[in-house]
């Protein structure tokens, strides 16, 4: 099987548009710089996010949110190369408990096996070899974040069975059953990052994931159960993908996100040559491998298909 594979198809699966950024940025390039074809899907238009630019934090861009950071996707993915790209078509859900949460059209209230038909859709249409999503908590806990986790991995077991949305596969499009062979998750490792922290103190920034200065003590045990979540839904580090020939063009691609990622931000306070020490290389669990054998820790998400 693995001689008929002509050309590998990646695709990795997010919430909001800068997530693909900022996750996987860094090997989304670098695997269609050597001709891989890369896909990715982000599931919601992120109308609900911050705006971390004061002079642009306007109840007029508020209102045109979701168009604004599809327009800040658009001029990202042009600094990581020829990447193809799909919308999910949801709302953002928002934080949890609050009002954004609880409208209809958020990816958080929809049908979920009809968001992962949507999904589906668009397997058996790009017919990727490997798909990558995020682990149970969504990496930090987001509902957009958790819901995109399970279309993920729930697309990747439904797409390849024929009973499954049998309606896709009479349609004029020419679907069929399509079953990817490996299944990834992000590595969100803040705790592990000790050398990041020092740098970033060494600078006067206080990045978030270590509270602020007069936080209270509920608020204190708050961060640290939500600190502690967060690392027990993280998974061993199977694959490290060395990025360090695309660390100036992710950035480049994180600075285009202008309302979500601020200058003080980590990922841009500190420059490629900073990453390059501190972190060269983008991290992912493998989940689940329909190919054999398995050798760990890979350096190749299509590591056993070459």
């Amino acid at each position: 099987m693995r001689a008929m594979i002509e050309r590998l198809t990646l695709m990795t699966v997010h919430a909001h548009p800068d997530d693909e950024t900022i996750t996987t940025g860094g090997s989304m390039a670098k695997y269609a710089a050597a001709g891989d074809r890369v896909v990715f899907v982000t599931c919601t238009y992120g109308e609900v996010g911050e705006i971390v630019v004061p002079e642009l934090d306007t109840p007029e861009n508020h209102a045109r949110l979701g168009e604004i950071r599809r327009e800040e996707l658009a001029r990202a993915m042009a600094h990581l190369g020829s990447i193809e790209h799909h919308w999910l078509g949801y709302r953002d859900s928002g934080m949890m408990g609050t009002p954004d949460n609880d409208d209809p059209r958020t990816l958080w209230q929809a049908d979920l096996d009809e968001a992962i038909g949507r999904l589906v859709r668009i397997v058996r249409l790009d017919r990727p070899h490997v798909i990558v999503g995020y682990n149970d908590f969504g990496g930090y806990g987001h509902p957009d974040h958790i819901r995109a986790a399970q279309l993920a991995k729930a697309a990747f077991e439904r797409a390849g069975d024929p009973s499954w949305y049998p309606e896709q596969l009479d349609g004029a499009d020419g679907l069929r059953p399509w079953q990817p062979l490996k299944l990834y998750e992000t590595v969100l490792d803040i705790e592990g990052r000790e050398e990041l922290n020092r740098v970033l103190e060494e600078r006067g920034i206080r990045p978030w994931w270590t509270g602020e200065p007069d936080e209270t003590e509920d608020q204190r045990r708050e961060r640290e159960t939500w600190m502690a979540r967060m690392a027990a839904a993280t998974g061993p580090k199977t694959t490290r993908i060395d990025v360090s020939d695309f660390l100036a063009a992710k950035q480049a691609a994180l600075r285009e996100h202008v309302t979500q990622i601020s200058s003080d931000n980590p990922f841009l306070a500190l420059g490629p040559e900073d990453w390059l020490r501190i972190a060269p290389a983008e991290e992912f669990t493998l989940r689940e491998s329909r190919v054999a054998p398995v050798r760990i820790p890979e350096d190749d998400l299509f590591a056993g298909l070459r």
